[in-house]
C-alpha cells in the first residue's frame, strides 16, 4: 500500500509537470495570467507529491521491506535507524528520487516570491524548473523505479519488477545487502545532500537567465533577483566538496583528501563556473559589463551540474564515487545536448541584446582583473573537462582505456592556481574603471615586502628549499595581507568617522557590508585551505615495513612500536582486525594509535580505517596493511606524514563561514550607491 502511495505520487507529479510545463508556455506566449497562475499552481504542487513518494520509500527502507529490490540492496537489520534513512541516497533509485525531491522545494520556492516587479519572467522559470524536474521523475519511473518488487520465478530465480510476471510469487527476504560500507560514515550522511542541493539550487538562476533571454530582459534584474539563491548554491556546493575531502581522508585509507577522480571532477568543474559567475556579476552591477560572460557562465553551470550527474549515473567511469552501470546514460547525454543546444540559440539570438553598457578602460582596473580572473578559472576547467573526457574519448576512437591520473591535473592546473591566489592579493587594492601601474604599486609594495619577509623568509629559515613552495607560501601571505589590510583600514575608517571601539567597528562594518566583507573571509579560508594544500602536495612523506610485536617503525622524527594485534565480531555485522600501536614524536611518547580493518558481512567488504593523530603541525597517518594469523608474526603497516593538512579542514570552516556572512541579507548600500554612480557616468563614458 505505502509502496503503491510512493508509486502513484511520482505518476501524478510527472502529469503535473507535463501540464504546468504547458499551460505555462501557453499562458507566457498569449499573456493569459490565468494560464500562468495555474502553471505556478502545478509547481507548488509537485513538492507535496515528491514528498510523498520520498517518505514513503524512507518508511519502506526504515522498516525493512526486503520484498523491494532497492531496500534489499541497501539496507539491513544490522543498520542504525539513521543509516537506513540515509539509505535514500545509497544508491542510484533512490538518489533520483532525493535529487527530484530538492529539486522541486528549490523551484516551488521559487514560485511563491511576490512577482510584481517581474512578472514576464514566470512563466519561463516554471518551464525550465518543471522540464528538469519532468526529466528526472522520467528516469525515475521509466528505468530506476525504486518501488520495483522481487519475484521469485519458478526455477528459484529471483528477478525485480513493478508488475507481478507470469508465473512469479513474491518473494519473501528476512534480510538485506546492507549499505556499501564506504557510505556508512557520517561525512556520506552529509556529502551526497549538500551536494545535490547546490546542484539543484544552480537550477534557480539558470531559469532566470534563459527567460532573459527569452523576453528580452537583458539588463541586470535578473541577476539581482538570483543572487542570493546563487550563493545558497555555491554555499552548498562547496560544502560538499569539503566535506567529500574529509570523507576520502576517513575511509579511503590512501593518505589523501583528493585524488582527482573523474566523480570528484565532475562535481568540481560547476564549482568553477559558479565561482567565475559570482566574481562576474559584480561588474554586471557594478559597470553594466560582462553580460555575455554572464549567461555563457550560468549556461554552462547547469550544463555542467547534468552532466556531472550523468558521469555518476551513467556506468561510463569506473570510480568508487559512480553507481553501477545502467541504461539512462544515454538519456542524460540527450537531455544535456538538448538544453545545451537551445540554451546556446537563445544566447545567439540575443547576443547583440548583451552588449555591454560601457567600456574598460584600463587593464588593471578592477573589472579588468576580474575578467582575468574568469580566463583562469576557465582554463582550470578545460583541463579537468579534458581529462575527465579523454579516457572516453580514447577508448571510442582506440578502443583501449587510458587513464589520466593526478600528475596530470597538478602539473596542468598548478600554474592557473598560482595565478588566481595573485589575483586575490591584486584586485582588492585596484579601483574600478580606471588603475595604473604606479597606483597599484603605491598600493601593493608594503604587503609585497610582508609577504616576501614571512612566506619566503620564514620557510627559508626552517630549511624549505623548494622553489615552487616558497611561491606559494608567498603568494599565501601576499592574501593575506592584503585582506587583512582590508579589513583593517574599514575599521580605522569607521573609527574616526564614528568613534568606534575597533571590535565595534569590526561588526558594523561587516553588517553594513556583508557581500564584499564575506567575500574577504572567503578569501582568507582560501588562505588557509592553500597552506593546507602546499603542505600535503609538496611535503607529504610515506613508508611501508612489516614488523613483528615489539617491533619499530622509525620515520619523520617518529617512532612507531607494533604492540599488539585483536580480531572479533560486532553486533553490526563486522569483524574488526585491529593493531595496537605505540608513537613516540622526538622521543617523548604521545600516545596510541588504532588502525584497523573492518570486513562486512552482509556486503562482504573491507573498509581500512587508520590511526590518525593530527596536530596543527602535521597528521601522523598510519594504515593496517596486512598481517599474519598470529600477531607476534608481524604485521604490514603504510605510515604517512601529512604536514599542515589540519589547516586546511580549517580553512574550509572559515570558507564556509565567509559565505554565509556573504549570502545573509543585508541594505546593501554599497550595490545601490554603485548604480547611481554607474548611471551618472554613463553620459560621460558615451
Amino acid at each position: 500500500m505505502i509502496a503503491d502511495l510512493g508509486l502513484g505520487a511520482l505518476a501524478i507529479t510527472l502529469v503535473v509537470s507535463i501540464y504546468g510545463t504547458v499551460a505555462a508556455i501557453y499562458g507566457g506566449l498569449k499573456s493569459k495570467a490565468e494560464w500562468i497562475e495555474s502553471a505556478r499552481l502545478a509547481m507548488l504542487l509537485t513538492f507535496p507529491l515528491i514528498s510523498i513518494s520520498a517518505l514513503s520509500l524512507i518508511y519502506l527502507l526504515v522498516n525493512g521491506h526486503y520484498e523491494f529490490e532497492f531496500v534489499t540492496r541497501v539496507t539491513s537489520n544490522s543498520m542504525p535507524t539513521y543509516l537506513k534513512v540515509t539509505a535514500l541516497w545509497g544508491a542510484q533509485a533512490g538518489s533520483l528520487v532525493f535529487w527530484s525531491w530538492l529539486m522541486s522545494a528549490f523551484a516551488s520556492a521559487v514560485t511563491l516570491r511576490k512577482w510584481d516587479r517581474d512578472r514576464e519572467f514566470l512563466p519561463w522559470v516554471i518551464v525550465v524548473s518543471l522540464v528538469t524536474l519532468m526529466f528526472f521523475v522520467s528516469l525515475i519511473l521509466f528505468f530506476e523505479n525504486p518501488f520495483a518488487r522481487i519475484w521469485r520465478m519458478p526455477d528459484g530465480q529471483f528477478i525485480a519488477a513493478l508488475f507481478q510476471p507470469a508465473g512469479g510469487v513474491l518473494a519473501s527476504l528476512r534480510d538485506g545487502q546492507g549499505l556499501n560500507p564506504f557510505l556508512r560514515h557520517p561525512g556520506m550522511t552529509l556529502h551526497p545532500p549538500t551536494l545535490y542541493l547546490g546542484f539543484v539550487a544552480f537550477v534557480i538562476p539558470y531559469a532566470f537567465a534563459i527567460a532573459a533571454l527569452i523576453t528580452g530582459r537583458t539588463d541586470d534584474r535578473w541577476i539581482r533577483i538570483t543572487r542570493r539563491w546563487t550563493l545558497i548554491a555555491w554555499l552548498f556546493l562547496s560544502l560538499g566538496l569539503i566535506i567529500g575531502g574529509r570523507w576520502a581522508y576517513d575511509v579511503l585509507g590512501w593518505g589523501g583528501y583528493w585524488g582527482w577522480d573523474p566523480v570528484e571532477i565532475s562535481a568540481f568543474m560547476p564549482w568553477l563556473t559558479g565561482t567565475a559567475f559570482l566574481h562576474s556579476v559584480m561588474i554586471q552591477e557594478k559597470r553594466g559589463l560582462l553580460k555575455h560572460w554572464n549567461m555563457v557562465l550560468i549556461i554552462l553551470t547547469y550544463s555542467l551540474v547534468i552532466f556531472g550527474t550523468f558521469l555518476t549515473r551513467s556506468g561510463v567511469l569506473s570510480s568508487v564515487h559512480a553507481f553501477a552501470a545502467s541504461a539512462i546514460g544515454p538519456l542524460f547525454f540527450g537531455f544535456i545536448v538538448l538544453t545545451f543546444v537551445g540554451s546556446l540559440y537563445l544566447l545567439l539570438r540575443r547576443w547583440d541584446d548583451l552588449k555591454s553598457e560601457g567600456t574598460m578602460t584600463s587593464l588593471l582596473s578592477r573589472e579588468a582583473l576580474f575578467l582575468l580572473n574568469n580566463l583562469l578559472f576557465m582554463g582550470i576547467l578545460v583541463v579537468c573537462f579534458w581529462g575527465v573526457i579523454f579516457p572516453l574519448v580514447s577508448e571510442l576512437v582506440t578502443n583501449q582505456k587510458v587513464t589520466v591520473g593526478p600528475p596530470f591535473y597538478e602539473r596542468a592546473t598548478a600554474p592557473l592556481f598560482a595565478g588566481l591566489l595573485l589575483l586575490m592579493g591584486i584586485a582588492p587594492l585596484s579601483a574600478w574603471r580606471h588603475s595604473t601601474a604606479k597606483t597599484l604599486g603605491r598600493a601593493i609594495w608594503k604587503p609585497t615586502i610582508l609577504a616576501a619577509l614571512v612566506g619566503i623568509g620564514a620557510p627559508l629559515a626552517l630549511g624549505i628549499r623548494s622553489w615552487a613552495a616558497l611561491l606559494g607560501f608567498f603568494l599565501v601571505a601576499l592574501v593575506a595581507f592584503v585582506t587583512l589590510y582590508e579589513f583593517w583600514r574599514g575599521m580605522m575608517a569607521r573609527r574616526r568617522t564614528q568613534g568606534e571601539a575597533l571590535p565595534v567597528a569590526l561588526a558594523n562594518m561587516i553588517a553594513r557590508n556583508r557581500r564584499r566583507y564575506g567575500g574577504y573571509i572567503i578569501h582568507l579560508g582560501v588562505v588557509l585551505m592553500a597552506i593546507g594544500i602546499i603542505g600535503m602536495e609538496m611535503f607529504q612523506k610515506e613508508t611501508q615495513g612489516t614488523v613483528p610485536a615489539g617491533g619499530s617503525i622509525s620515520f619523520e622524527g617518529y617512532k612507531i612500536t607494533y604492540q599488539s594485534l585483536s580480531s572479533f565480531d560486532t553486533p553490526d555485522g563486522r569483524n574488526v582486525t585491529r593493531a595496537v600501536v605505540n608513537v613516540e614524536k622526538n622521543g617523548k611518547n604521545v600516545g596510541e594509535l588504532y588502525p584497523r580493518r573492518d570486513f562486512f558481512f552482509e556486503s562482504q567488504q573491507p573498509v581500512t580505517i587508520p590511526g590518525v593523530r593530527s596536530t596543527w603541525e602535521d597528521d601522523l597517518y598510519i594504515i593496517l596493511v596486512d598481517w599474519l594469523p598470529i600477531s607476534s608474526q608481524g604485521a604490514t603497516f603504510k605510515v604517512f606524514v601529512n604536514p599542515l593538512v589540519n589547516w586546511l579542514w580549517l580553512g574550509g570552516f572559515v570558507f564556509i563561514l565567509g559565505t554565509l556572512v556573504a549570502a545573509w541579507p543585508d541594505n546593501e548600500p554599497e550595490l545601490a550607491t554603485a548604480r547611481k554612480r554607474r548611471r551618472a557616468a554613463a553620459p560621460a563614458e558615451a
